[in-house]
This record gives C-alpha cells, sequence and structure tokens, in this order.
C-alpha cells in the first residue's frame, strides 16, 4: 500500500512509472559474482540474464526508483536483499580512484515495514542508505512499523502483540503514512 502511495504521488507529478513485483518475476538469484560487470564492454550492468533482468534494465534507464519490502528477521526480505545485490554490485569498481561507475544516479525511496517499532531498525537503515547513496543516488527512508499483520489477531496464539494498539495504530497513523509516501513519490517525480 505503501509503494502504491509513493507510485501515485509520483504519477500526479507527471511521472510514467513502470511497476514490477519481486514475488512475479520469472526465476532470478542474487549476485553470482561472475565479474562480468567489472569488464570493460559491459562495466555498471549485470550480465545474468534471468528473471531480474528486464528490472535492472528498466532502472538502469530510470529517473528515479521507488522501492520496498518488509522486514523479515531483522533484515529486508530475501528478494529484496537479491534485487539489491544486483542492483548496487556493478557499479562498484574495486578502483580506489572511482569507488563507483555510475554515472546515471536517480534519486531512490525505499520503503520497509516491520512489527517492530519505526525506530527499531535505525542503524540497518542507515547502511542500506549509505550504499545507496553511493551507487545508486540520494535516498529517502520510509519506515512502517508497527504493522497490523493480521486482520483478526484471535485467530492466532500470539501473545507478543497487542490487538487493540495495532488496530488503533492502523487506524490513526498509516494513513499519515500513506500520505507521506504520496507525497515522497511526487516530491521526487518534481525533482526530475
Amino acid at each position: 500500500m505503501l509503494i502504491n502511495e509513493a507510485v501515485k504521488g509520483a504519477e500526479s507529478a507527471g511521472a510514467e512509472v513502470q511497476k514490477f513485483d519481486l514475488y512475479k518475476l520469472e526465476p532470478f538469484t542474487g549476485c553470482v559474482s561472475c565479474f562480468g560487470c567489472k569488464r570493460q564492454a559491459h562495466e555498471g550492468e549485470c550480465v545474468v540474464k534471468d528473471g531480474l533482468r528486464p528490472v535492472l534494465e528498466a532502472v538502469y534507464g530510470a529517473d528515479g526508483l521507488i522501492m520496498g519490502a518488509p522486514n523479515y528477521f531483522s533484515d529486508l526480505c530475501a528478494e529484496f536483499k537479491l534485487f539489491y545485490e544486483r542492483l548496487v554490485f556493478p557499479f562498484l569498481t574495486y578502483n580506489t580512484e572511482r569507488l563507483c561507475c555510475n554515472e546515471h544516479k536517480i534519486p531512490v525511496i525505499l520503503i520497509m515495514t516491520s512489527n517492530a517499532p519505526d525506530d527499531y531498525y535505525t542503524e540497518l537503515l542507515a547502511k542500506y542508505k549509505q550504499t545507496l547513496d553511493t551507487f545508486i543516488g540520494p535516498t529517502e527512508v520510509l519506515v512502517s512499523g508497527e504493522t497490523l499483520q493480521v486482520k483478526d489477531y484471535s485467530k492466532f496464539n500470539w501473545t507478543l502483540f497487542d490487538p487493540e494498539q495495532r488496530q488503533q495504530r492502523r487506524e490513526k497513523v498509516f494513513p499519515v503514512e500513506l500520505q507521506k509516501a504520496f507525497s515522497m513519490g511526487a516530491e521526487m517525480a518534481g525533482k526530475i
């Protein structure tokens, strides 16, 4: 929902958006360390041809990037990390004079959801932001924590969560986060 709102915001500012759902792609892997992206002919371009190829090609030609993922086990989900590896690694040169070969930096919005509080993963997200800032472009982060994971908590034997608190947060805080995502998308598109 947050990504959709960021997309709507970008579209409201005149951006044309192409959307991909990593869970619906043909099979793909993370970086396989083939180093094809380090060869002169393909520097800065992942050469692996699998289900992620169309996504990466779209990003290479894009003017901005909105991406998001849930947090599972104290990090962004596995599918996101596979994409992240393949997105970032091709631009790392291993050259002290020029660490990054990306000549087409674009603004990035990274959205993460979690059942933990918003500030629980500050350090983790700071690392993602730093890497994305360096290799892809200026990055803004939006976290939606303490999410409403299910509509009816009574169907589960979960004592860690307060269902009423989660529902109240969903009704009062989540709409503000949706508006923030919309504004971030509109602002990004306005800068392009």
